[in-house]
């Protein structure tokens, strides 16, 4: 079973502590996908997992194993590296076999794995050209069989796609996805990209200096983030924040606006409290061009600065309570600049966070 285990995991470069006694538990077969801001720590945490970088304190457990003070080769993970990391000079039959080579494997144990990794990843075509010869997308596809070859107990990716225009970050995300249907073992993905992270992960782990900020399914973090970072990081675009205070029985916010308390919140504020309410462009759409509500909602009327279509739907950039707000618009019609629509607020998807803390409410 390659469960992966992190237990107050600190890293230190002198004096300066960079990762923060984080802790995570990460089963067999699992996806997680590390995902945050540049600097926040994800990538060095990868790599004190693969080895590559010492920890400071605390016990990373592979298995059954502390594996603290073993070195990469003896960890039986396999790492795919933003760069690809493939010898040029060797074709993709030589670059898949290359490590079970040096691991002075027997010749037919390394053909029948290449042979494997090369059909999970369609690569028999490609087998007797170089690395120069191929895609960007194939050269990945080649570094992840390299780590296929090897049967590893944990694959760790780190940001693989981030070389990859936005045409082929989305196919190699499918790719990758039917890798861990197929080859069923543990997956440790860094990315700072949060579609990557919503799309791939069975379980996101947001990062934010060195501390893990929030960990749930993509569903959990994205409907109910824990504080506003969360909010503002996770989800395209990102949730809406509009502080405001609490009245009596309703929300007060700047320039007059008025809007009742969400139900799930009632009992939680008090009077005079300084909250911001958060809510998502899904959420707030122009009416006729809306989802149907079952709940709570409120009628806002508000003029459009910009509008942006997309195709099915169009994204409404507009001004509430001194804010910049963005909307949706579901089958959609041209929208003049300036131009007055009503918008419907569904108040059951609201969240609320704590003006000092930052904290969800609920």
């Amino acid at each position: 079973m390659a469960q992966v285990i992190l237990k107050n995991i600190v890293k230190n470069y002198g004096k300066l502590e960079v990762v923060h006694s984080i802790n995570l538990d990460v089963a067999h077969n699992e996806f997680v996908v590390l995902v945050g801001p540049s600097g926040c720590g994800k990538s060095t945490t990868l790599r004190m997992i693969a080895g590559l970088e010492s920890i400071s304190g605390g016990d990373i457990i592979i298995g059954d194993n502390v594996v603290n003070n073993l070195p990469p080769r003896d960890r039986n993970i396999s790492m795919v590296f933003q760069n690809y990391a493939l010898y040029p000079h060797m074709t993709v039959r030589e670059n898949l076999g290359f490590s079970l080579k040096i691991a002075k494997r027997d010749q037919t144990e390394i053909d029948k794995s290449v042979d494997e990794a090369s059909k999970i990843l369609s690569l028999e075509d490609y087998m007797d050209r170089k690395p120069g010869a191929l895609s960007g997308g194939q050269r990945q596809r080649v570094a992840m069989g390299r780590a296929i070859v090897r049967h590893p107990d944990v694959f760790l990716f780190d940001e693989p796609l981030s070389n990859l225009d936005a045409k082929l970050r989305a196919q190699m995300r499918v790719e990758i996805k039917k890798l861990h249907q197929k080859i069923q073992t543990t997956i440790i993905y860094v990315t700072h990209d949060q579609v990557e992270a919503m799309t791939l992960a069975d379980r996101i782990v947001i990062m934010r200096d060195g501390n893990i900020e929030q960990q749930g399914s993509p569903t959990q973090v994205f409907e109910n983030p824990i504080n506003t970072f969360v909010a503002t990081f996770i989800g395209s675009p990102p949730m809406n924040l509009l502080p405001g205070r609490v009245g009596k029985n309703m929300l007060e916010f700047s320039g007059g606006l008025i809007l009742p308390i969400p139900i799930d919140f009632k009992d939680i504020v008090k009077p005079g409290q300084d909250i911001i309410l958060g809510f998502r462009a899904d959420h707030i759409m122009p009416v006729g061009h809306d989802l149907t509500i079952d709940g709570d909602s409120a009628m806002i009327e508000m003029s459009v600065g910009v509008s942006e279509p997309l195709g099915t739907e169009t994204l409404l950039y507009t001004q509430l309570a001194g804010q910049e707000i963005l909307a949706k618009m579901l089958r959609p019609r041209i929208v003049q600049d300036g131009e007055t629509l009503t918008f419907n607020l569904d108040l059951g998807q609201c969240n609320l966070f704590d003006a000092v803390t930052q904290r969800n409410l609920r």
